[in-house]
């Protein structure tokens, strides 16, 4: 290589370093805006909760919040002494445990009849299923609220059959799978989507070549589509046990949190605790959920990651 030569690789070299700086300095201006927002509106209170969790913070000290002692780990401890909290894991994990599966398993059939069971008027389908997601979940709790109330809708039209119905928002033993029930109603639509998406990438000529082998429906599904869509379905689980295990609005609106705090879940008893004003313990429990929900996506990503992986 000549020393012509070797000066314009210099030069090359330099100019496409000097491209690469302008390039990320642009980028940062541009990520600078929401770089800001976050570390004020949101890392900033995450620090923030996550140092009041180790302390005895509570609504007498907003005025002198650097004065409060440091107490370690006595929050986290009188967590597992209260029984109301205990309650409310209780409660999270029994919506969590029946309704995720049960979820999954009507928006997987909705994705796979719209996928292949239903040709006409598929997109007023698919708009018809995802309403309800997009639905202030205020208004859709309410309206259930007046169905399953004891003179409401549900049991009307089950008087009609001569069946006596409860009063299945204030019967502790209704009250949970009823808020279920809404749940599954509003948030199947999401993971019809989702799977939709996943179904829609399996090649055709698999579930053709199978179907020349003799393969039936049921052989085709667990064969092909199953394998196929491990990675879709942990993502809707994973997504959708984010969304289970902080429920709030639910029972909010349609028990608040009873009868007997039968419906009171880990979220409404964070709520509850800075209403009362008792911001470290609230922290705490707040750091408990997130707990649980690291630990439970980490198990969903064992059990459902691909093989491959």
């Amino acid at each position: 290589m000549t020393v012509a030569a070797a000066g314009r690789a210099r030069a090359a070299a330099s100019g496409f370093r000097a491209q690469r700086r302008r390039t990320a300095l642009i980028a940062w201006l541009f990520a600078v805006p929401f770089v800001a927002i976050f570390a004020v509106f949101m890392l900033g209170p995450l620090l923030g909760s996550f140092a009041m969790s180790f302390t005895d913070l509570g609504v007498k000290d907003l005025r002198s919040p650097f004065a409060v002692n440091f107490i370690a780990f006595d929050n986290f401890v009188a967590l597992f002494q209260d029984e109301l909290f205990l309650r409310s894991i209780v409660n999270t994990f029994y919506f969590v445990i029946v309704g995720i599966p049960l979820t999954m398993a009507a928006g997987l059939v909705l994705a796979v009849a719209l996928n292949s069971g239903i040709d006409r008027f598929r997109a007023v389908f698919r708009v018809g299923y995802y309403t309800p997601v997009v639905t202030s979940i205020v208004a859709v709790a309410v309206v259930w609220r007046f169905i399953l109330q004891d003179s409401g809708l549900m049991n009307t039209v089950l008087a009609w059959v001569g069946i006596d119905g409860p009063d299945w928002l204030n019967d502790p033993v209704w009250a949970m799978p009823s808020i279920i029930a809404m749940a599954v109603w509003r948030n199947m639509g999401t993971l019809m989507i989702i799977f939709l998406a996943g179904l829609q990438a399996i090649p055709r000529e698999l579930y053709e070549a199978a179907e020349v082998d003799g393969a039936g429906t049921w052989r085709r599904f667990s064969g092909i589509t199953l394998p196929l869509m491990r990675p879709t379905l942990l993502l809707g689980a994973v997504l959708l046990s984010v969304g289970f295990l902080q429920v709030f609005e639910e029972p909010f609106v349609m028990t608040q949190g009873g009868p007997l705090n039968s419906t009171l879940t880990i979220s409404y008893y964070v709520y509850s605790q800075f209403g009362y004003g008792d911001y470290s313990l609230a922290s705490a429990a707040a750091y408990v959920l997130f707990a649980f929900i690291a630990a439970l996506s980490a198990v969903q990503f064992r059990l459902l990651r691909s093989k491959d992986n």
